[in-house]
């Protein structure tokens, strides 16, 4: 996999976007050729069931792909095949959205850190849903999850996390909601409880509609942001169970920026994510994990960079993980070498499974 990592120093001459682009293409030839990266290696230890009403998802290993990096949903096969358990595509709105003026993605190479503010710039759900369905018969093992959100000038946008489960429920293997992105005005507003309350009530709806109609159920999670308060925190995981969720992926980018920031970007506006986000996102996970008293699955996210960092949030009390800005520092060799660590660390701890290791640290 290190074969990559010339590859990634070559893409860091170019502009944050524009390598990420030139990233895509290179994946989709690879879809063509079969050169990419390649990985099978998926330890029993770090298998994860992920219950819902009526059934179970089986994730081949606990390390995930973040949404953001393939908002398309172009290339999920090609980065499971690199080694993920699992994919998570989008975030895709019901139109296509240009989102926010470039430059929008600044890499903070002193900080292993990316500042973005992208806007939910994607295609939509017309070329989303065509690209999912060509994976309609993909392998049981392949989990590629769809991340969805609202256009920044919906006039219900509520209405559009509906018409995003709508039009992708027997396309993927599961749902998150976003409503955590800092980077469409007045988004994070859902995130209180009154208009969660509300937003949650219509999943709600919407899942046990199509539930009865297609005789098929999904895994939903809320994306949500680690800017919020202990009392926030606790008032999100209530409304999750209210609502019947099956999990929370904690946590999104945030707003907050340490004076340790040592780039040049660290003044932009935006999302921070990498490095710095990780003590806050695992502050934000431990509350919820509490919170939840088991009732709940949570994946953490933000700053892992490292099988230590993925460990730390298992025992914080995550039971699956996504990582997404590491990758463009290391690149997909990382992705291996998590795993493997993760299976030191809990044999060192006298685990022989991730799941007896949530939440013990």
């Amino acid at each position: 996999m290190d074969f990559f990592k010339p590859i990634v120093r070559t893409l860091h001459a170019l502009d944050g976007e524009d390598a990420h682009i030139a990233t895509l293409h290179l994946l989709k030839l690879g879809n063509v050729t079969g050169i990419g990266p390649s990985s099978d290696y998926n330890p029993p230890e770090l298998s994860v069931t992920i219950p819902y009403e009526g059934g179970a998802l089986e994730v081949g290993n606990c390390v995930g792909l973040a949404a953001g990096f393939d908002k398309n949903a172009d290339v999920p096969l090609a980065m499971i095949r690199a080694g993920f358990g699992f994919v998570e595509c989008g975030t895709v709105t019901p139109l296509p959205q240009a989102g926010n003026p470039r430059p929008r993605l600044f890499r903070l190479k002193e900080d292993e850190a990316v500042i973005n503010r992208m806007g939910f710039n994607n295609k939509g759900l017309e070329v989303f849903s065509g690209h999912l369905s060509r994976y309609a018969g993909r392998p049981n093992h392949a989990v590629i999850g769809a991340n969805i959100g609202a256009n920044k000038d919906a006039t219900d946008r509520m209405a559009d996390y509906v018409t995003g489960l709508k039009t992708l429920w027997g396309l993927s293997s599961y749902f998150t909601v976003n409503i955590s992105s800092p980077n469409t005005p007045g988004l994070r507003a859902l995130q209180g409880r009154g208009h969660l309350d509300e937003l949650l009530a219509r999943i709600a709806e919407t899942r046990h509609d199509l539930k009865s109609v297609t005789g098929t159920n999904y895994p939903i999670f809320l994306k949500i942001a680690p800017d919020l308060d202990e009392a926030e925190i606790v008032d999100t995981v209530e409304s999750a169970i209210d609502h019947k969720l099956d999990g929370l992926i904690i946590s999104n980018t945030t707003l907050e920026r340490l004076d340790t920031l040592k780039s040049a970007h660290a003044g932009e506006s935006g999302g921070l994510s990498g490095e710095p986000l990780f003590a806050l996102s695992t502050q934000a996970l431990r509350i919820a994990y509490g919170a939840s008293a088991g009732k709940l699955m949570l994946i953490g996210a933000g700053g892992i960079n490292s099988g230590e960092r993925a460990y730390a949030k298992i025992r914080a009390g995550a039971s699956l993980v996504q990582l997404y800005s590491a990758l463009v520092y290391e690149g997909p060799g990382l992705i291996d070498r998590i795993k493997r660590d993760l299976v030191k660390w809990l044999r060192a701890d006298g685990f022989t499974h991730i799941s007896q290791a949530v939440g013990q640290g």
